[in-house]
């Protein structure tokens, strides 16, 4: 036995994990090493009870089956599922940009080598985990398909699914994935599409039935700095039923934040005024939108008339809701403390 072998061990373990099948080609070229040395490595890894299979044909290689322990950390059953649910949860909620793709091939690597008995702990507990909150509400990914996708994207292997266009027409697709993008509270599929030979964006939430090929591409170069980026400027660019454009009394960084608008839809005017383009589909997101940050002079304002009596709804619940704590103040009556009008944000004080 060589020197190096445990080091090669655990390198040659960490490979089979991250990839459903390896080729014996591959493994060469990425340990340095002699096919045979390859094939008494995999032996040995049987021998210590690792489910390492081998498969035949054209593709042919070898792969880590359901069912092994994570080295070098040794988890007992309540410690594994436990990583999981985090992984799982950290999927599912905002706050630490750049981790959620990371988050996502974490989990379909630690749930590849999960037994069966604890995997449907962890779907169980997945499926009913994340809860909405009020800037997040809508369609959301299914984790499987979220999982089989990042693998894709970091394997550069051609995928195929049914995709349901905004229309509701479908069709199946086939494309190269590159990135999937998270964009409250939706997830993006960043991808070339193979048969109209262009760069498309696709909602996960939309996409059922996907399958990998198994056929692995050399990666295209994006049309954009990065797959947030690109996903950024597209939907900036997409068309929408509701407009709104006002000039706000604050830093562009401060309306971005309190607006959760792209950065495509802020421009700085000088230190203290920007301006603001909300679109949607639905005029509820606008509105809320707004809640956030104290709009400039009315004759700042344009956008889409029918905007209008959304806007004006909203408003007169509110002040209902402002009207029935003042009567409960000055009849003595009141549950909390009082306070000077501002909020512990500061999202109201521009």
């Amino acid at each position: 036995m060589s020197q190096d072998l445990p080091g090669r061990m655990l390198r040659l373990l960490s490979l089979l994990q991250t990839r459903r099948t390896w080729t014996g080609d591959e493994l060469t070229e990425r340990l340095d090493v002699t096919l045979r040395t390859i094939r008494r490595d995999i032996d040995r890894l049987r021998e210590l009870g690792y489910p390492v299979e081998g498969t035949t044909g054209t593709a042919g290689g070898y792969r880590l089956a359901a069912g092994a322990d994570l080295p070098p950390l040794l988890l007992d059953d309540e410690e594994a599922v436990a990583i999981a649910i985090a992984i799982a949860l950290r999927t599912a909620t905002r706050g630490v940009a750049g981790i959620e793709e990371t988050a996502v091939r974490a989990l379909a690597k630690l749930e590849q080598v999960l037994p069966v008995r604890l995997r449907h702990q962890v779907a169980t507990f997945q499926a009913a985990a994340p809860l909405p909150v009020p800037w997040s509400t809508g369609p959301t990914a299914d984790p499987s398909t979220l999982a089989l996708l990042a693998a894709a994207c970091r394997d550069h292997e051609t995928v195929t699914f049914t995709y349901r266009r905004g229309n509701g027409e479908t069709g199946r697709c086939r494309v190269e994935p590159h990135a999937l993008v998270a964009a409250d509270p939706l997830w993006y599929l960043v991808a070339y599409d193979t048969e109209h030979e262009e760069w498309r964006l696709f909602r996960v939430d939309r996409l059922t039935d996907p399958a990998p090929t198994g056929h692995r591409v050399t990666p295209r170069a994006l049309p954009a700095p990065d797959a947030a980026a690109y996903v950024a400027e597209r939907l900036a660019a997409a068309p929408a039923r509701y407009t709104l454009h006002a000039t706000v009394p604050a830093d562009a960084a401060t309306v971005r934040a309190r607006t959760y608008s792209l950065p495509g839809r802020v421009q700085p005017v000088d230190e203290t005024t920007s301006t603001l383009d909300l679109a949607a589909d639905n005029p509820r997101h606008i509105a809320e939108q707004l809640l956030g940050i104290d709009l400039g002079p009315a004759e700042s304002i344009k956008g889409t008339p029918a905007l209008a009596p959304h806007l004006e709804r909203l408003g007169r619940r509110l002040l209902r809701a402002a009207r029935a704590l003042t009567r409960h103040s000055e009849n003595g009556d009141s549950q909390g403390t009082a306070h000077d009008g501002s909020d512990n944000n500061g999202a109201g004080d521009q």
